[in-house]
């Protein structure tokens, strides 16, 4: 192995990589290190001390987390020192930690209950002493925080500020009184939050969740008077799985429609119709503008966490944000139009239900300038991948063990291109993929015409060349990401034509609303690009790959809207956005 150290890891001999920590090197042979506070590229503080070790030759036992391996090097990772210290500082924390394990919605998926099991930790009250109490602060519309099962890890105020560059949260007071909060002691609800979640899956207890809607839901499954119906986002059926045992990436759409349709739904729907009646409005509006030479760059606006980053940090963007609904609006407002106009319901008695990887869309069903009926809003409920597989377990479901099921019709074919909007650059790749067929009126056979977007960088750029004309595009995720790209568009550093841009790193695979995956795994797998392949391997399955191909989508234009762009469809699909104060 080039440019490696000679190390020991409990009296064995290895060849690790140079530069590598301690934490880092015993995971490359097989040696795993508890940790609670750290997260590969995000928290490397050292804090928690869960991970530390003994050095021969060190004076105290140092945090494996942060601490690099060095040629000769002898680490001892399970002495009887090692565990006792880590089984003494699980008890410190559980002396100020609100112990309701039995009903906490973290229960078997909390990094630390997991822990305090595998050290037998057998007195919870080793340190009993004072506590803070603090009240939950859920003036959020997308989730809550409960200061008491913080353990100060601060990997959501990592997450928050070197991934998102938002830094709404940080750690306010200091000693016993530290707590995680806002500045000025703001609630949440009350300050620039963008909604996007990315704390909730950091959070290793918890102390962070998503605002719970699913009595909402089953409340409205059990009311004769409505009629249900629900969609499923493009990357829910790479996500569910994983809440029932699945392999990460697993394609799951089968059995999450059966559960779906054993749970009561009068209609179950697949949000990647609405993904392709996006790209069809959205690809008509970019070669409009392109033509026209107007409010360019055109920016995506499926992301609701970007569309509310751009709305309180960069509201000089609006008038570059496409004027499209996201796919979960859209599908709203043609559920509670032509869907109620097909089937004969009255558009009240009609309740929408999303399924989708985003605590943002929780916000976005509540904006007030997306109703498509007046006084009725787009979306009734929109509940995360978590609450979804929360209900099918209260329902008894056994999810593996019952059969594939097929989508409802008039809005259950999607084509490929919807499949892989749930993925950094799988708007951009859709709309190219139409847009190329309709600026050259060619058949685009080779669909890898398109793939320089894929992938889990945060910044691609690419040119591409539609007959004779070269459009510029970049795809951005992860907010801070956003923010380069921005600055770099608005220095005339980038003359970019179309930009793609997803709130959450890596797209809505990897969205605040996913399954909890704990950091012994987020460390070391890149669970970005595990869901995003499941994705890419529907797409080339399916028998539809291009958006304008869908014949559902041809069958809509034909019924209702009459074609992309007109009248009827910019007062149904498209919507507005307004400047938002940051605190």
């Amino acid at each position: 192995m080039e440019n490696a150290v000679n190390i020991k890891i409990n009296g064995f001999d290895y060849q690790v990589p140079a530069g590598s920590t301690i934490l880092e090197a015993a995971h490359s042979v097989g040696i795993e290190i508890p940790t609670l506070c750290y997260l590969k590229e995000i928290n490397a503080i050292g804090a928690c001390r869960i991970c530390v070790v003994e050095v021969k030759g060190a004076r105290s036992l140092v945090a494996a987390c942060v601490f690099p391996v060095n040629e000769g090097m002898e680490i001892f990772t399970n002495t009887p020192k090692v565990i006792e210290a880590r089984k003494t500082t699980l008890e410190l924390i559980l002396s100020t930690h609100k112990k309701e394990c039995l009903s906490c919605v973290r229960s078997g998926s909390c990094e630390l209950q997991k822990l305090c099991h595998e050290y037998g930790i057998e007195d919870e009250n080793a340190f009993a002493g004072d506590v803070v109490n603090y009240s939950i602060d859920a003036s959020a519309s997308h989730m809550y925080r409960d200061n008491e099962k913080c353990i100060l890890c601060r990997r959501c105020v990592a997450v928050c500020d070197k991934i998102q560059g938002i830094s709404v949260i940080g750690a306010n007071a200091r000693g016993f009184d530290t707590h995680i909060g806002s500045a000025f002691e703001y609630n949440l609800g009350d300050v620039a939050c963008i909604s996007c979640g990315q704390c909730i899956t950091a959070c290793p207890t918890g102390a962070l969740a998503e605002r719970d809607d699913t009595q909402k839901v089953f409340d409205a499954l059990n009311d004769p008077t409505k009629h249900v119906v629900v969609q499923t986002a493009p990357a829910v059926r790479v996500g569910l799985g994983e809440e029932f045992g699945y392999e990460m990436g697993s394609v799951v759409t089968g059995k999450m429609v059966s559960a779906l349709k054993m749970l009561g739904f009068d209609g179950v729907f697949d949000t990647n119709f609405a993904a392709d009646l996006t790209i069809m409005e959205e690809a008509t509006e970019f070669l409009a503008r392109f033509k026209e030479g107007k409010n360019l760059p055109l920016i995506t606006s499926c992301s609701p966490g970007w569309v509310k980053y751009c709305e309180h940090y960069h509201p000089d963007f609006i008038p570059n944000l496409s004027s499209c609904k996201s796919p979960q609006g859209m599908f709203g407002s043609v559920a509670k139009t032509f869907y109620a106009e097909k089937m004969g319901i009255d558009p009240k008695d009609i309740f929408v239900v999303s399924v989708m990887p985003c605590t943002a869309k929780k916000f976005e069903a509540e904006r007030t300038d997306y109703s498509a009926v007046k006084g009725l809003p787009d979306i009734d409920a929109s509940i995360t991948v978590r609450e979804l597989a929360r209900m099918i377990r209260k329902a008894g479901i056994n999810f593996r063990a019952i059969p594939d099921a097929e989508f409802d019709a008039p809005f259950g074919l999607g084509s490929g291109a919807g499949t892989i909007f749930g993925a950094t650059g799988g708007v951009m790749e859709a709309a190219l993929r139409t847009a190329y067929e309709v600026v050259t009126g060619k058949e685009l056979t080779d669909l890898a015409t398109f793939k320089a977007v894929r992938g889990v960088e945060g910044v691609k750029e690419a040119s591409y060349d539609l007959d004779g004309v070269t459009v510029n595009v970049a795809v951005a995720s992860g907010l801070a990401n956003a923010k380069k790209v921005l600055e770099m568009v608005k220095s005339g550093e980038k003359k970019y034509d179309f930009i793609e841009i997803m709130a959450c790193p890596g797209g809505c695979v990897n969205g605040g609303g996913q399954p909890i995956v704990p950091a012994s795994v987020r460390n070391f797998e890149d669970v970005r690009a595990l869901r995003a392949a499941g994705l890419y391997n529907d797409d080339e399955n399916l028998p539809v790959r291009k958006s304008h191909q869908n014949p559902d989508i041809k069958a809509i234009y034909d019924e209702f809207f009459g074609e992309p762009g007109s009248h009827k469809a910019h007062d149904i699909l498209h919507t507005g956005y307004t400047e938002r104060k940051v605190y």
